[in-house]
């Protein structure tokens, strides 16, 4: 039988892991790598489906949690799925609701079972299991959808890390089992184990021999020193099969992209660039610009000369800046449209220069204007 997603390899860096790919889903081809923008409820924050579409996005990160507490999947699943609900063409990846319940913290206990945590919006209970997520992810109709996994916390002592990478390995089991209607959703395991190589091999070994048409690098970007990450990731990959997609989860900032890129991910996702937009934040080519400082009350100029987003083609810095201080929701709007459109063009120039065998000096490049990160 088909898997609804596919990969397909293109092209290999000479000199690094990076590499030129093809993602097939069913609502379309995704170029990678690819920066995925966050819809987490349904909604890429300030932005309307129809302007990140515009700036060329070919997929979004939506969240079963957050949809499975409200609206409900089940209403969901009766306007026709997700897609539909919230009128978006391309293709959508569900992240399994793991990470978000594993962050509340006293509210949550997990068992083999699952997990029963109470509810951010309401205080209600709730039990979500491994085909609990493959349920709610079946309703919502997504493309791809993610394994229920444990994001163990950094730093965590290896037996609380072993015990945790085992039981998300049996999760996937019952994941793959509750999962039937492979030609229409796609399910990507999750690879956990903290920063013990040992461990993150156990793991690989265990969700690569399940056959699965891609592959999460878990666990990461959750608090450790960078030079750490990297050191992780780079073993990680290492372990995961050329042929099956690879994603790195929650990073967005751009040196965290080219350095996921650099050691062979094809695909990230990170709420960043719309969260830091509403706190008067933007990232340009050279560097990250504060909206809200008083240099700019008087700058006419437009955010990022180098940038020709919808922002950047209309308005001035002092514009922007006196957004922000009135507190006008534009603000968030325009500075959103910004940055999303400055990692996605970012990813669009990092493909073609994988494609051109420059991608290092393409990175040094970058770094020498963006500055310190």
């Amino acid at each position: 039988m088909k898997h609804a997603v596919t990969y397909e390899l293109i092209k290999e860096c000479k000199k690094t892991k990076a590499r030129r790919g093809v993602l097939h889903t069913p609502h379309g081809d995704i170029q990678t790598p690819v920066f995925m923008p966050v819809g987490t409820q349904a909604t890429v924050k300030a932005m309307r489906p129809e302007q990140v579409r515009e700036m060329g996005a070919e997929i979004i990160l939506s969240n079963t949690y957050h949809l499975y507490l409200r609206p409900g999947h089940e209403l969901i699943r009766e306007a026709g799925g997700l897609h539909k609900f919230m009128n978006w063409d391309r293709a959508i990846l569900t992240d399994s609701g793991g990470f978000q319940v594993f962050s509340l913290g006293k509210l949550r206990k997990i068992t083999e079972e699952g997990v029963r945590f109470q509810s951010h919006i309401d205080g209600s209970t709730h039990m979500l299991t491994p085909e609990k997520a493959v349920e709610i992810q079946n309703a919502l109709g997504s493309d791809i959808m993610m394994a229920f996994d444990e994001c163990a916390p950094y730093p965590a002592d290896y037996k609380y890390v072993q015990n945790s990478m085992r039981r998300t390995t049996r999760w996937l089991e019952r994941c793959k089992a509750a999962h039937r209607d492979i030609e229409r959703q796609s399910l990507f395991g999750i690879m956990q184990g903290g920063t013990y190589k040992d461990l993150r091999k156990e793991s690989a070994d265990a969700i690569v021999e399940m056959d699965l048409p891609g592959y999460a690098v878990g666990g990461l970007s959750v608090g450790e020193p960078k030079e750490l990450m990297i050191e992780v990731l780079d073993y990680c990959v290492d372990f995961l099969p050329k042929e099956k997609a690879r994603y790195l989860m929650g990073v967005g900032s751009p040196d965290y992209l080219f350095e996921a890129v650099e050691h062979g991910i094809d695909m990230c996702d990170c709420v960043l660039p719309t969260r830091i937009a509403r706190h008067g934040l933007a990232m340009t080519s050279h560097g990250r610009v504060n909206i809200k400082n008083s240099m700019y009350e008087k700058d006419f100029t437009t955010l990022d000369p180098e940038c020709d987003c919808y922002t950047c083609r209309n308005y001035s810095k002092a514009y922007l800046r006196h957004l922000f201080k009135a507190e006008e929701m534009l603000s968030a709007m325009l500075l959103s449209n910004h940055n999303l459109h400055f990692l996605i063009h970012l990813m669009g120039e990092i493909r073609k220069a994988i494609e051109e065998d420059r991608f290092p000096e393409y990175k040094k490049e970058f770094y020498d204007k963006y500055g310190r990160f």
